[in-house]
């Protein structure tokens, strides 16, 4: 892997979402940057913890699992796709998981929490681009899923997230974004009972800036923070 300064990628990068923020008309630190680690070493973790970053996300059961043990003074998310036969493994792993976009892994989550004396804050993923190749309810699913799931007592629905097409000009994805908060702003409006939408988990490397002026306050980078990454 190419060397690369992790403590002043993090300070640029804190600036950029400092700007944007205020541009969107809020405090910089109602903004959580979580560092996404997939595929990244343990010593190039520590080094961005040192800096001040303290939420941590991984896309894969497997290096979430081998990570989580051995990194102290930081919160884990669970970012991927989970698959239901899974969720045993990463209930009591996490601080958030941002992935839900079934049933079947909603009840699944639930029986893990409820047998383990607590409960998990899950994000529901939403498909707003409609992508052949990504996860997600489709927009007009999502309210009739929280319905369905919102009575489940091991989960604490805390919001959305999507993931935006990848495109060079992030300005092309702002309406993904646009609509990605409208469908919240659609969902506070019915105060569900058990339903919170305190989080819109959106915006990567190429997009987080637009991804925070159309109201994300969930932002999840690793290119920007630890250069390029292998698959």
């Amino acid at each position: 892997m190419k060397m690369v300064d992790v403590a002043a990628n993090i300070a640029r990068l804190q600036e950029r979402i400092a700007a944007a923020a205020r541009r969107s008309g809020r405090r910089p630190e109602e903004i959580t940057l979580v560092a996404v680690t997939k595929t990244i070493p343990l010593e190039r973790i520590q080094e961005a913890i040192k800096a001040g970053i303290r939420e941590l996300g991984e896309n894969r059961v497997q290096e979430l699992l081998a990570k989580q043990p051995l990194i102290s003074g930081a919160n884990w998310h669970f970012i991927g796709h989970l698959q239901r036969n899974k969720a045993r493994q990463v209930v009591d792993k996490v601080t958030m998981i941002h992935s839900v976009d079934n049933l079947e892994l909603a009840r699944a989550l639930d029986r893990r929490a409820t047998a383990a004396g607590r409960r998990v804050d899950i994000l529901l993923e939403v498909n707003v681009a409609g992508e052949e190749s990504k996860f997600g309810l489709v927009p007009a699913a999502v309210i009739p899923f929280i319905r369905e799931v919102a009575g489940l007592s091991g989960l604490n629905i805390q919001g959305l997230m999507t993931v935006a097409p990848l495109v060079e000009d992030a300005e092309a994805v702002r309406p993904v974004f646009r609509r990605m908060a409208a469908l919240q702003r659609q969902v506070e409006e019915l105060h569900l009972a058990g339903v919170e939408m305190r989080y819109l988990s959106m915006g990567m490397t190429n997009d987080f800036e637009v991804a925070i002026e159309e109201g994300a306050n969930i932002v999840r980078i690793g290119t920007a923070i630890f250069g390029f990454r292998g698959k």
